[in-house]
């Protein structure tokens, strides 16, 4: 593992600030690796401050004042901020400073991608991302890699359960760390999606923990749920039929939602429903899904397109040449109620039916 006490670099949005910013570093633990010394010399963030009528940009003409190019993934932790996982690092929206974390490397010292972000119950926030998983806490970085004890270093998906312990999916199969030791989480072998670009049999794409304790796994072999103590097939229990799981989240009432190659399927108790059994081709299939304030789903189908379902009827969401958002890989309600979708082009939220381009200033 590799420590790395190191600057976070700020921007604000004021009136009249360009850039202000800090670096703070506290006193590290004993480890076993060797301490990564940092001296980041980080792109400045700058531009000018705006407002929400400037801010609010349609369509991706350049990327210069994006977040990232890609934004892969939004978080928000205990206290409230933000984190966006990107093609170029992880940031944290702390009020309305955009924090860039500078100590997330790869073994040989690169920047990475970071594919997911998590919080334990002690308030660390932990990465998984393209070359290990990463922790922080009051200023300090740890990476984790292979040497380490990782199954892999290709990292998509990482949760920290009520326990404290950290679940992580990989291209190689599932691990949990304890803090101290690296545990292999044997899976079932799937398949491999040959119609992606990166796939494997043992690609587990999402570990989800839901409102039981219960530990989801999405994988290429299908959906497995590990509840006291028992790893059980949820695809051969409920008939989901398809090895391509992608996501499945816990809404508001206690139902979950099932992305898969094939179709969005509802789960109350044991029995499925296929939301999606009137599209006459799915493509890619169903991606991220997300419940709005009104409780109604969202989901991203065949990598362009959105939907909601209200219970009873799904209805496309018209996107336009003039309102038509990132190419979306994740869709998240943040705590006061908000929609952001992410992806290839940035980030974006929702508001009144019009996507708002979030930029490094905002709005926030």
């Amino acid at each position: 593992m590799k420590i790395a006490r190191y600057p976070f670099y700020l921007t604000k949005i004021c009136s009249a600030i360009a850039l202000s910013i800090l670096s703070f570093a506290c006193n590290g633990q004993e480890n076993k690796g060797t301490p990564q010394s940092v001296d980041a010399e980080s792109t400045s963030m700058q531009g000018k401050a705006t407002d929400r009528v400037n801010a609010t940009l349609h369509g991706t003409s350049g990327f210069d004042n994006e977040i990232s190019q890609v934004v892969r993934m939004v978080f928000q932790d205990s206290k409230g901020d933000l984190w966006f996982g990107a093609q170029m690092g992880a940031f944290r929206l702390s009020g309305d400073s955009l924090i860039y974390i500078d100590g997330i490397k790869s073994e040989t010292g690169k920047g990475v991608t970071i594919k997911d972000v998590s919080e334990s119950p002690d308030g660390k926030i932990w990465f998984g991302h393209t070359d290990g998983i990463s922790s922080l806490e009051r200023g300090e970085v740890i990476n984790y890699y292979k040497s380490d004890g990782l199954i892999d270093n290709d990292v998509w998906s990482i949760e920290t359960d009520a326990k404290g312990d950290v679940w992580i999916g990989t291209i190689a199969g599932a691990c949990r760390f304890d803090g101290n030791t690296f545990t292999n989480f044997e899976l079932p072998k799937g398949q491999i999606d040959s119609t992606l670009g990166v796939s494997s049999a043992e690609m587990v794409h999402s570990i989800f923990e839901d409102s039981k304790g219960d530990i989801w796994f999405s994988t290429n072999a299908g959906l497995f749920k590990y509840t006291d103590g028992e790893l059980v097939n949820c695809s051969e229990q409920v008939g989901i039929q398809t090895n391509f799981v992608n996501e499945i989240v816990e809404d508001s009432k206690g139902t979950y939602w099932i992305s898969t190659k094939q179709a969005l399927y509802r789960l109350r108790g044991n029995e499925l429903e296929e939301i999606t059994r009137d599209f006459a081709d799915v493509g890619k299939g169903i991606g991220s899904i997300a419940e709005d304030k009104d409780g109604k789903i969202w989901f991203v189908f065949n990598q362009h397109y959105l939907y909601t379902y209200d219970g009873e009827k799904l209805h496309e969401f018209v996107k336009s040449e003039e309102n038509k958002g990132p190419v979306v890989y994740q869709i998240f309600k943040d705590q006061s109620g908000r929609l952001w979708f992410v992806g290839f082009g940035g980030a974006y939220r929702l508001e009144n039916g019009t996507f708002v381009n979030i930029t490094k200033n905002g709005p926030w």
